[in-house]
C-alpha cells in the first residue's frame, strides 16, 4: 500500500479508483519528481539572478537598520544564509538518518555569525556559494527519499518530508528576499 503524506497535498486528486496500485504509484511518483524538479529550477533561477540584483543595492542601504532591533537587508542575507545550512542538514541527514531533529535559534545564529560585519559582497557569494550545495544536494537525493521525514519543531513533534521541506525552503527564502529587495515575488509565507 502506498501512503499519501503531506508533501503529496497538491497531487491527492490522482487517486482515481480504475487506476491500478502500480499506476497510481507510477503517477503520484512522477509528479513528485516533476515537483522536486521545479524546486530545484526555482532556486537556482533564484540564486543567480537575486545574487545580481542584491550586489546593486548601495552598501550603505545594504547596511542600515531601520530600528535596533530589526535585522538590516545584509543581517536577512545573513538569516537566509543560516536557514540553508540548517536546511542542508535536514536535506542530508534526513535521508539515512530516522526522523532527525534540526532546529535551531535564528537571532542568535545571525548574531553568533556577524553578518553585520561582512562585506556586502562576502555575504551575498556565501549565500550563493550554500544554496549551490542545496541545489547540488536535491539533484543527487534519490526520488525515494523525498518523503523521509525531518523533526522541525523546537519543543513538540513537527514532522515534515524531504520534499515539502524543498519546497517550503524557497518559499521561505522568497518571503525574506521581499525584505531585501521589496516586491520581488508575489507571495505570502505563513
Amino acid at each position: 500500500m502506498f501512503l499519501i503524506g503531506p508533501a503529496d497535498v497538491n497531487v491527492r486528486y490522482i487517486g482515481i479508483h480504475n487506476f491500478s496500485s502500480r499506476v497510481y504509484v507510477s503517477v503520484l511518483f512522477s509528479l513528485k519528481c516533476s515537483l522536486m524538479e521545479e524546486t530545484i529550477k526555482d532556486l537556482r533561477l533564484i540564486m543567480e539572478r537575486f545574487s545580481l540584483r542584491m550586489l546593486d543595492i548601495p552598501e550603505d542601504i545594504f547596511s542600515s537598520k531601520t530600528h535596533p532591533a530589526k535585522w538590516s537587508k545584509k543581517e536577512v542575507v545573513g538569516h537566509l544564509i543560516d536557514s540553508a545550512h540548517n536546511n542542508l542538514r535536514r536535506f542530508i541527514c534526513g535521508q539515512y538518518e530516522s526522523t532527525p531533529r534540526i532546529v535551531y535559534d535564528q537571532d542568535f545564529w545571525v548574531i553568533a555569525n556577524g553578518y553585520h560585519g561582512y562585506s556586502k559582497k562576502e555575504i551575498i557569494e556565501l549565500w550563493k556559494l550554500v544554496n549551490g550545495q542545496i541545489v547540488r544536494v536535491l539533484e543527487n537525493m534519490p526520488s525515494e527519499n523525498y518523503a523521509k521525514e525531518c523533526n522541525t519543531a523546537k519543543k513538540d513533534v513537527q514532522l515534515h518530508a524531504l520534499s515539502w521541506l524543498a519546497e517550503d525552503y524557497v518559499k521561505h527564502m522568497k518571503h525574506h528576499i521581499n525584505q531585501v529587495i521589496p516586491g520581488s515575488f508575489d507571495i505570502s509565507y505563513p
